[in-house]
């Protein structure tokens, strides 16, 4: 047991370190969960089936160790899952500029969904991938966009831990009045969704107003001496996503991995042309076409997600290099070679620990 790292996470869950490592691959999870931390699958854009199997892969693998799964559930998405209907109301300006950047980088339509055009993000699937985790075993459901009352309600009845991920205070707040177990206070610097506060401002704000609520530090965490701020700052522990993406467990496309490696923290940049939300990601072509300044408004969520779903898919089949991308935060300037996740966790404890021995002496010295 590391004991300066100590905190009421690792009793709650039986962890060696207060380390959340979110994911979208299972055997990151796994790895996270089996080096001391708490593995968290990102699953949203798996269909239920699925969710019902990976879910049971990691039962399996992990046995009673902690481990959990992430969904997203936004507000105001279509009631069916019925993508004619949604491609029916996209604007032709739209699809002829994603038609253009086919034709310039000679994306082949091979016909196939992608990621995001698998299915409708609606209540429809939303309800039936929410039942799928709450029918399981995972003991904790976090929730990445929104904290709807019924889905929190839902889980704690049935004994599960609900994690609220927030961007701002008033969603704290929400996430509190619904029944949130513990709270991801995510900054700016976060890959993926990010609202408008960078990490070390929104934390004390989020710790400030969740009372007995535990709170968690998520963006930009991607060394020791960050961990023992967050924990300076009154959290019990720190969530990360882009440090999993450098590791042999994840098997980063080697392209997309180079990418990564040669990116610094400024080379990130927050776009809304993937889902309609803002989602941070490392800067490429992609990007850059949609920054420009004749292309078109991004689309609100999940009509985005159709306009660009099939033609990113083709992307990653057909290995676009210009077009290849990934999202990340800017703790992806921390990380410059390919590792392992047991490393990973063993240097962020490492470098904690000497963070926080180093704040012991200094604190100690006589003036």
């Amino acid at each position: 047991m590391n004991l300066a790292l100590h905190t009421t996470i690792c009793d709650r869950f039986r962890a060696e370190v207060p380390i959340f490592g979110f994911a979208h691959s299972l055997e990151v999870v796994a790895a996270v969960t089996e080096a001391g931390g708490i593995g968290i699958w990102g699953a949203t854009r798996n269909t239920p089936e699925e969710i019902i199997d990976g879910l049971a892969w990691l039962r399996d693998r992990l046995g009673d160790a902690p481990f959990g799964i992430d969904l997203v559930l936004p507000s105001g998405m279509p009631e069916r899952d019925d993508r004619a209907a949604l491609e029916a109301q996209i604007p032709n300006h739209h699809t002829s500029f994603v038609a253009s950047l086919r034709a310039k980088y000679g994306v082949p339509d091979d016909g196939l969904p992608g990621t995001r055009s698998r299915f409708v993000r609606s209540q429809q699937m939303a309800d039936r991938q929410l039942r799928a985790v709450l029918d399981s075993e995972v003991p904790i459901l976090a929730m990445g966009v929104g904290s709807p009352a019924a889905a929190v309600q839902g889980a704690k009845d049935r004994g599960k831990c609900v994690v609220a991920l927030v961007g701002a205070p008033k969603h704290a707040r929400s996430a509190v009045e619904s029944g949130a177990d513990i709270l991801v206070a995510q900054g700016y610097d976060a890959g993926a969704h990010t609202g408008e506060i960078g990490t070390f401002s929104l934390a004390p704000q989020i710790i400030a107003q969740a009372g007995d609520v535990p709170v968690v530090v998520a963006g930009g965490v991607g060394c020791g001496s960050q961990v023992a701020a967050a924990l300076a700052l009154g959290a019990v522990g720190v969530w990360l996503g882009t440090a999993w993406l450098f590791t042999k467990e994840h098997a980063t496309h080697p392209v997309v991995l180079d990418k990564l490696i040669r990116a610094s923290s400024s080379d990130t940049t927050r776009l809304r042309a993937d889902s309609g939300k803002t989602l941070r990601q490392i800067k490429t072509a992609w990007s850059d076409e949609w920054e420009r300044p004749t292309a078109p408004t991004p689309l609100k969520m999940p009509y985005q997600d159709i306009l660009v779903g099939d033609f990113l898919g083709a992307v990653e089949r057909h290995e676009i290099e210009p077009l290849l991308k990934s999202e990340a935060g800017q703790s992806v300037g921390f990380f410059n070679e390919l590792t392992t996740v047991a490393d990973v966790i063993a240097r962020l404890t490492g470098e904690a620990d000497d963070a926080l021995a180093a704040l012991t002496r200094r604190s100690s010295v006589q003036v």
